[in-house]
């Protein structure tokens, strides 16, 4: 089996792995970075989004072999200590969940999309999140918490 090794979380990994597997099977299996959810199994959901290098890349597609000597950062490397990233509070405080299950791919997606926009407007907002299914919330509490964690990452 192949090797790989990449630095997930600030934090230098490495394992042997099957060419077949996936980077959400080695976050979750192998690292058991559980946070990193896998809905569809199809690439439509958007509940395994992480950082690859530092942009949004769904882990469903990308092989753990693709990411060897990347930079990977999934939800559980966002929070610093008990301090949760600006997102994650405007997610909270903004009700932007409901059952959670998609939270984490739409942290992930709504910091990639505040990074290339710091303003983004709500039609923005929506458009950015294209890839990411929530079954719960209806998406106005979403946009809101991201316009908000918009704010607050600016300062």
């Amino acid at each position: 089996m192949p090797a790989v090794e990449m630095t997930v979380n600030g934090k230098r990994v490495s394992a042997q792995v099957e060419a077949r597997t996936l980077l959400v099977q080695f976050l979750r299996e192998n690292l058991n970075l559980t946070g990193t959810h896998v809905g569809c199994d199809t690439s439509q959901c958007g509940a395994c989004v992480v950082h690859l290098d530092g942009a949004a890349v769904k882990a469903c597609t990308v092989l753990a072999l693709q990411a060897n000597g990347a930079n990977v950062t999934t939800i559980e490397g966002l929070a610093q200590g008990d301090k949760l990233h600006p997102m994650q509070e405007a997610f909270r405080d903004n009700h932007g969940l409901q059952c959670g299950f998609c939270t984490p791919g739409m942290v992930m997606t709504a910091i990639d999309l505040v990074k290339n926009n710091p303003s983004p407007t709500e039609e923005q907002v929506r458009h950015g999140l294209e890839g990411n299914i929530c079954r719960c919330t209806g998406y106005h509490n979403i946009v809101k918490a991201v316009q908000a964690g918009a704010q607050a990452m600016k300062g």
